[in-house]
């Protein structure tokens, strides 16, 4: 399928690039890298990300040119979708006209493209980009490695989670040859924390609940205000919970404004949450998805225990 994405790439001129709401650091960095390898290819593209970027990517390249709406973007004849099971998970209007590409690696991949490039052996869809740019013989410069690198750090879990191979450390070095400096990219993405972060952080540790080797903490909207936190400072709070000795399974909920919660699911391995999180209309990684599910707490909770224990997960064997 690379070589047909490359085909129906060569085939046309004018490209719109974007992920999923709310983007993470493979759906920013790969979008950014595969834009400016259209470019390098003598291509237009425009990213445009209906939430923008979030403040841990701010310093990526290529991020002052990002749009939040497809009406603000020059006519293209194709969407390139990235990271992203569907065209409503961008929350941008006006993509199904065009031709699309879809470029994902999750398991929970969906073909709902003209053109579906699913790799789930992939460790990112930035080794992916990667691939591509090779394919089309264009020179990874440092400012496309760094967004590659970024992608692949963030979503193996800093080389963590299930799935990374030597594969990827080799990609991981290929990246560093073509210019990603890892220390800088690395202090960047794990040490500019917002003191609003810290806070929520602090609140969230306070509802802190373990149940044998599952364990979940929450914030409701209260909280988030009393901190002054947005929902970009949620992310990766969940980890906290999951790097609790004996833990196997964290969940993380964020209360929203019509009283559901997002909720953040990690593993360590011994369960894919990901098929978890499709049972609520979520995916996502075996050892990292998402889902939105309905309020009140203690039911939301539950019912995820639930799901994890249809299958065959006892959060009670040590």
């Amino acid at each position: 399928m690379l070589n047909e994405v490359l085909n129906q790439i060569g085939r046309r001129q004018k490209f719109i690039l974007t992920s999923h709401a709310r983007p993470d650091g493979d759906a920013v960095g790969s979008t950014l890298a595969c834009a400016q390898i259209l470019r390098v290819m003598g291509k237009q593209a425009s990213v445009v990300l209906s939430d923008g970027v979030p403040a841990i990517y701010g310093p990526l390249p290529f991020t002052e040119s990002v749009l939040r709406d497809t009406s603000q973007a020059p006519d293209a004849e194709a969407a390139i979708i990235l990271e992203c099971d569907s065209v409503a998970r961008t929350r941008l209007t006006g993509l199904e006209q065009h031709y699309l590409i879809n470029i994902d690696h999750h398991a929970t991949a969906r073909p709902f493209a003209d053109v579906n490039w699913i790799d789930p052996d992939a460790c990112a869809t930035a080794e992916m980009i990667f691939r591509l740019a090779r394919e089309a013989r264009v020179k990874i410069s440092p400012d496309v490695a760094t967004c590659l690198y970024t992608a692949v750090l963030t979503d193996t879990g800093s080389f963590c989670f299930h799935g990374t191979t030597e594969k990827t450390f080799a990609l991981a070095q290929e990246l560093v040859r073509c210019g990603a400096d890892p220390v800088r990219i690395a202090q960047n993405v794990y040490f500019s924390t917002h003191i609003s972060k810290m806070r929520l952080l602090g609140a969230a540790l306070t509802n802190l609940h373990r149940d044998g080797t599952l364990a979940w903490m929450h914030v409701d909207r209260e909280t988030m205000e009393g901190c002054q936190a947005s929902d970009e400072d949620c992310e990766g709070l969940v980890n906290y919970a999951l790097a609790i000795q004996g833990i196997e399974v964290a969940l993380f909920f964020r209360e929203q404004s019509d009283g559901s919660f997002r909720v953040s699911l990690r593993s360590k391995g011994m369960v894919n949450v990901a098929a978890v999180a499709a049972a609520f209309g979520g995916g996502g990684h075996t050892c990292a998805s998402g889902c939105a599910i309905d309020g009140p707490l203690p039911a939301a909770v539950e019912r995820l225990a639930a799901q994890l224990r249809l299958r065959g997960y006892d959060s009670h064997v040590q």
